[in-house]
């Protein structure tokens, strides 16, 4: 059995995102993602080949879909499906404090 907590070993600077891997197998990857003030680079979109469900638990962050007007606005608790090959980014995360994300990424049946 391994227990931790979402919240410990969060580096005081992050020069960039942090991704860590929490479970994986053939089936699905689990990550806690670290974000301040972090941003996809400007004209650059996510093109996964696999489903992510994503799920923000502290900091807030603005998601764009390609193909879609204004940003989505997420908030602790607020999760999202991005099927795969919806192409979308990250506009912003908080400056102020770490947004911390809890990422599923899966492949459907």
């Amino acid at each position: 059995m391994i227990t931790s907590n979402m919240y410990l070993n969060i580096p005081e600077e992050l020069p960039n995102e942090l991704f860590e891997q929490i479970i994986c197998n053939s089936s699905f990857k689990l990550e806690r993602i670290i974000s301040k003030g972090h941003s996809t680079t400007e004209g650059e979109w996510y093109d996964q080949g696999k489903d992510e469900w994503v799920i923000l638990l502290k900091g807030s962050a603005g998601i764009a879909i390609e193909g879609e007007e204004g940003t989505v606005v997420l908030k602790p608790g607020d999760y999202m499906h991005l099927p795969a090959h919806l192409r979308h980014r990250v506009e912003w995360t908080d400056p102020a404090t770490e947004t911390v994300w809890l990422a599923l990424h899966y492949e459907q049946e």
